[in-house]
């Protein structure tokens, strides 16, 4: 496999250059075929298990850990860095440049106080995840593989060692500009905006002001990638600006979590006491990180009002994505007559779930069975209710709504059922699965991840994956050391 890195290309400042930590008798614990075509490897990928792993650097490949900064739960947290992260290649796509990067490949000048390793069990989360996000259609980074070994790693217990192989055409964060804003260091930061623009958004080159332009376009991807979570019912749980990805994609999955019985205020990381990063704070939360670029880019910029103007398209872009998805998920095609009457309905629909707890992927997905002209198909989503009659007064209204469309029944289902996935990584699901693999036995991930990647897609043979979570699910908790 040719590898490249363009990463490297930049001075010396910007990384350092080391080898990763080898570890001992590594086994394969999963990889993703479609991730493997993306970048014209086999399926099978048992025979490179010494470079999933990385205690073998491929030929061409060039190794490294990045520098960078960034805000923790708002606080600034001045240098971080790829503590546990290391950069080995570029592959050169049909889609484009795709970087490849151990994470848990061992310590790196950025470690802190950490070891530079990832668990078993943190590893298979993002493994599985970043491919489900990818199968929902959000953008986010994709994972090649996860690899493990026996060696023992202290986290609030002895846990053992692993390694995922994740990509992304770059891994340049929000906190990548913050860290030379924060030095002073304008010479740098205009290397590292001139290298995002002409790696990946060249044609901003030809804006009046480049670097503003570039801000505008990375505040709109933010707002569409955020529009997706809500829509689907996803929470990052650390949105620090140093996991924020100057693409709009979705990156470095720990505590995250989908949604469950709703509740707007849910707090998916157990680390976050202040519910920083809850549901409902995601947006407000996205748009602060946007801020927080914006100031690190203002030396390039020049001036505020263009810098001002580059952030106001957040509100309106996200607004709009969200709408737009909200309504396809209702199956509704038209909006423009129905602007207060549609926001009315959406707003008490979701005031509904929340007095109720109901689940929000089973809702939707059980929506489309609801018929326009009759209630006769209503019991499956009814029975999500404890207010039966509350459900019923809404579904009138929503069955309203769908007659002034006049479309057919079973087209809008199908419709519907292509936007709400039956499948999501739910929290207990993924808690199985690294159960079975601490013991060795990886068919609970292979099964998950098939599931997975077909979101969409009925499987009855899969049924129980789709049903609602276990008792003993709600006792779950994940942190920022999941």
């Amino acid at each position: 496999m040719p590898l490249d890195n363009s990463f490297a290309s930049l001075p010396p400042a910007f990384y350092t250059r080391l080898m990763p930590t080898p570890l001992p008798a590594p086994y394969l614990v999963a990889a993703s075929a479609a991730a493997a075509s993306l970048i014209g490897l086999p399926p099978d990928l048992a025979d490179s298990l010494d470079v999933l792993i990385g205690n073998a650097v491929p030929e061409r490949g060039q190794a490294l850990a990045a520098v960078y900064s960034g805000h923790q739960f708002g606080v600034w947290a001045g240098q971080l860095g790829d503590g546990r992260a290391i950069l080995f290649g570029e592959v050169q796509t049909a889609q484009g440049p795709m970087e490849l990067q151990w994470k848990g490949a061992g310590l790196t000048p950025y470690s802190r106080m950490g070891d530079g390793r990832a668990v078993l069990r943190s590893s298979i989360r993002e493994f599985l995840c970043s491919e489900a996000m990818h199968a929902l259609g959000i953008p986010t980074s994709r994972a090649l593989s996860v690899a493990g070994s026996d060696q023992g790693v202290i986290r609030e217990t002895v846990e053992t060692a692993a390694v995922v192989v994740r990509m992304a055409p770059s891994f340049v964060r929000f906190g990548s500009f913050e860290h030379w804003y924060y030095r002073k260091q304008n010479d740098e930061l205009k290397l590292l905006a001139d290298y995002v623009i002409d790696r990946f958004y060249p044609a901003l080159r030809a804006a009046e002001n480049p670097y503003a332009a570039l801000l505008e376009e990375v505040t709109r991807r933010t707002a569409h990638m955020i529009a997706h979570w809500q829509a689907v019912g996803f929470m990052h749980g650390v949105m620090n600006t140093d996991n924020m990805s100057i693409l709009g994609l979705t990156l470095d999955y720990g505590p995250y979590g989908f949604m469950e019985g709703f509740d707007a205020d849910h707090i998916c990381n157990h680390t976050d006491q202040q519910g920083r990063y809850s549901y409902a704070n995601q947006p407000q939360v996205g748009h602060w990180n946007c801020y927080a670029l914006a100031q690190a880019l203002l030396p390039l910029i020049g001036e505020v009002e263009p810098t001002q103007a580059a952030l106001d398209v957040y509100q309106t872009e996200f607004a709009a994505k969200l709408d737009e998805l909200l309504h396809a998920k209702l199956g509704i095609a038209t909006r423009e007559q129905h602007v207060d009457a549609d926001q009315a309905l959406l707003d008490d629909m979701f005031a509904l779930m929340q007095a109720n707890g109901v689940d929000f992927t089973l809702f939707f997905r059980r929506l489309s069975g609801l018929r326009a002209a009759d209630s006769s198909a209503d019991e499956p989503l009814r029975d999500l209710f404890i207010d039966r009659p509350a459900f019923d007064a809404w579904a009138e209204r929503y069955r309203a709504r769908l007659q002034t469309e006049n479309t057919d029944d079973d087209m809008r289902a199908l419709a519907m059922n292509a936007v709400n996935p039956k499948y999501v990584l739910r929290n207990y699901l993924a808690q199985q699965a690294i159960e079975k693999a601490q013991n060795k036995d990886f068919s609970e991930v292979e099964r998950l991840l098939t599931v997975l990647q077909r979101p969409y897609d009925e499987q009855p043979e899969h049924e129980h994956y789709a049903a609602l979570p276990p008792d003993w699910a709600s006792h779950l908790e994940v942190s920022c050391s999941s």
